[in-house]
Formats: structure tokens, sequence, C-alpha cells
């Protein structure tokens, strides 16, 4: 039973990594300037028949999206383990909140160990799933969180136990 134990608590790992990863970028997308773009390297004829170069928002553009996948990964730290007293399956949150006040939800586990595994989680996922992360990002794509961590990759098989509530 200690192995079906620890194969629902990397599951569960994998589960949260995947779904911190999605908010993490998700987030660090929202603050970059929607005016800002960069150029796709494609033209298209414009009116004057001359050609025109196709821009893409910069958040959305697969430059940034390589770089954020290969730094977010930091912000595990921020992040502490809820396990559920029932059901003893593991949900991860974050903890310290982007304004930077330090907030412990109740129940909540923050230890070194727990932190290194989720970030050790996100690297992985973030270097296996790369070209789905930058398929889903580079537009602007609803529910990403269940399409990429549960339809796409699998990861989160049990999504339907986890909570609702850090739904966007």
């Amino acid at each position: 039973s200690s192995d079906i134990g620890l194969a629902r608590r990397s599951a569960d790992l994998y589960c949260g990594a995947c779904r911190a990863l999605v908010d993490e970028i998700d987030w660090e997308i929202s603050q970059v300037d929607p005016e800002k773009v960069v150029e796709t390297g494609a033209y298209v004829l414009g009116p004057d028949g001359g050609p025109v170069a196709i821009t893409v928002p910069y958040a959305r553009s697969e430059a940034f999206l390589i770089e954020l996948l290969e730094r977010v990964c930091e912000h595990m730290a921020e992040y502490s383990e809820l396990v559920d007293r029932d059901t003893h399956r593991s949900t991860y949150v974050r903890v310290l909140p982007r304004s930077g006040a330090q907030a412990h939800p109740p129940d909540t586990l923050v230890a070194g160990d727990i932190t290194s595994n989720l970030k050790r989680a996100c690297e992985k996922l973030a270097e296996e799933y790369e070209d789905e992360f930058i398929e889903y990002f580079s537009r602007d794509s609803d529910n990403v969180k269940n399409e990429l961590c549960s339809r796409r990759t699998d990861l989160c098989d049990h999504a339907l136990h986890t909570p609702q509530h850090d739904e966007l």
C-alpha cells in the first residue's frame, strides 16, 4: 500500500506542478504590456502591394514563452502543500502573495523539501511539455489548466477531486 501512496503523492505533485505552472505563466503574461508586439518574420501584402510584417503580442511570442518556461519554476518556492484530511491527497497553493506579504492558509505545510520537489517537478514538465505549453499560451485559450494538465498530458487524472476555487 505504500507503493500506491507513493504513486499517488507523485501524481499529486506533478498535477500540482502543472496547475501552478499554468497559473504562473498566466500571471506573467498578464504583466506584459499588451501593446508590445514582435515581428514573426512572416509578411503579408499590404494595401499598396508592399510587404507588411506580421506581428504577435510579445507576451504570446515563442521567444518570450521559452524564456518564461526557463525561469518560471523559481516561483514554486512561493507554494506550499495542502493535504486533504479525508482523502490524504495533496494540492499546492500559493502562500506568498504576489504583493510580497506572507500568508499561510490554514493546514498548509511549508517545508524546503516540498518546494524543492515542486520546483523539480515544474522544471521537468516545462522541459518535457515545452511544445504544448507554447502551443496553448501562444494563443489566448480558455481553460488552459484543464486542457493542458488533464486532457493533453493526463497529469491530473484526479482533476475532479481538486478544489475548484482556484479556477480563473
